[in-house]
């Protein structure tokens, strides 16, 4: 019986059809429990690879033989070789082309909705590690905000589009993944925006994101620091576009806020933090949909794949929104917080332009979940 080899991309779409899928995932007990591959009709089984070392008749009984059955691994090797070992048994089984390094760099763009003037705006959603990527699109022009380093797949989907790339914008300076914006700026000509009050220690030339900045993407206003949203990181700005959307960043997520303790502030910024989500983000109209940089959870993802709701309900619905004691509050997200994203420290270095690794050593930087969020 054959052996399949599935790329990311075609497990992502099962993940946003909402597809059965049976995963038999072979890395060691405290990788699997730390970070997999998330599905909404998902089965798992977690066998480290050297407890199959001398066969795979054991485990047979608890894999089922009326699903379809991906054996998963860190880099591709040792899945192959138990996917070749269930299909010697007799079983039909895939295994994950590059392993969860692929996982991790997928990127899939999915129409969020239309502008007024006739533009699109688009997400790209990192599946494997909760990135959320946005592309705005109006006449010939475009802007990317929140770009991951995988600038091709940006490049490629602006020529697909037939427009230019003419701003890149990063909310805030980004410390659990590599921003691909300068990247994408060099190489289009575009001007990069950056918040000033996160790019004191930057070695680079960028465009300053100033609270009240309007940038005009083809014949729509793209409001950028319409809201100065610090909380995150001290210079955090939400951008609203076409009166419609509001990409909040690392500040405002579906299902949680975001952390104040990654640059080591936490105690700093808590009080910005509970402005932005408590004043600022109050005043605004509560049919402005949200787009978030990041999700945390499979279950923020409706049912055609985007992040994405409306800020009323978040209001309503989203615990964060809802903590009125500020001493409370204060508890909350400064304390008992999830473990910090893998090598944050020096991810916020390769962002500022102070560390150039080369791409094996930012795919190991960025190796593991998002952990932006208080949960």
């Amino acid at each position: 019986m054959a052996v399949n080899k599935w790329s990311a991309g075609y497990v992502a779409r099962k993940v946003i059809e909402n597809q059965e899928l049976f995963i038999l995932d072979v890395r060691n007990r405290d990788a699997f429990e730390d970070w997999k591959i998330d599905g909404h009709k998902f089965e798992y089984l977690n066998i480290p690879y050297f407890e199959l070392l001398d066969g795979v008749e054991e485990i047979l009984p608890k894999i089922p033989s009326d699903q379809d059955i991906l054996v998963v691994c860190a880099k591709e090797g040792s899945s192959l070789m138990v996917a070749e070992m269930l299909s010697e048994a007799g079983r039909d089984a895939a295994y994950l082309e590059g392993g969860m390094k692929s996982w991790s760099m997928h990127l899939e763009p999915i129409k969020i909705g239309d502008l007024t003037d006739g533009g699109e705006v688009y997400q790209f959603v990192r599946l494997g590690k909760g990135c959320l990527s946005y592309m705005v699109i109006s006449g010939e022009e475009a802007a990317v905000i929140d770009a991951v380093r995988f600038t091709d797949v940006f490049l490629n989907f602006a020529k697909e589009k037939n427009v230019t790339i003419k701003h890149v914008l990063d909310t805030h300076l980004h410390a659990d993944h590599i921003s691909g914006g300068r990247q994408i700026a060099a190489a289009t000509g575009a001007k990069y925006y950056l918040s000033p009050k996160d790019a004191k220690e930057a070695v680079y030339d960028y465009e300053p994101l100033d609270d009240g900045l309007i940038v005009q993407v083809g014949s729509l206003k793209l409001e950028v620091g319409a809201l100065y949203s610090p909380g995150h990181t001290i210079g955090s700005t939400s951008f609203v576009v076409d009166n419609k959307y509001l990409l909040t960043g690392d500040i405002l997520f579906i299902d949680s806020i975001g952390r104040p303790d990654l640059a080591g502030l936490a105690e700093d910024w808590v009080d910005d933090l509970r402005e932005t989500l408590y004043q600022r983000y109050r005043e605004l109209a509560e049919d402005l949909i949200v787009l978030p940089a990041h999700f945390m959870i499979i279950d923020e993802l409706n049912e055609d794949g985007t992040v994405a709701k409306c800020l009323g309900d978040l209001f309503a619905e989203n615990h964060g929104l809802n903590i009125e004691d500020e001493t409370e509050f204060r508890s909350v997200v400064t304390e008992n917080l999830p473990p910090q994203p893998n090598a944050y420290q020096q991810i916020r270095q390769v962002n500022m332009g102070k560390l150039t690794p080369d791409q094996d050593e930012q795919t190991e930087m960025e190796i593991g979940p998002n952990r932006c969020a208080v949960r």
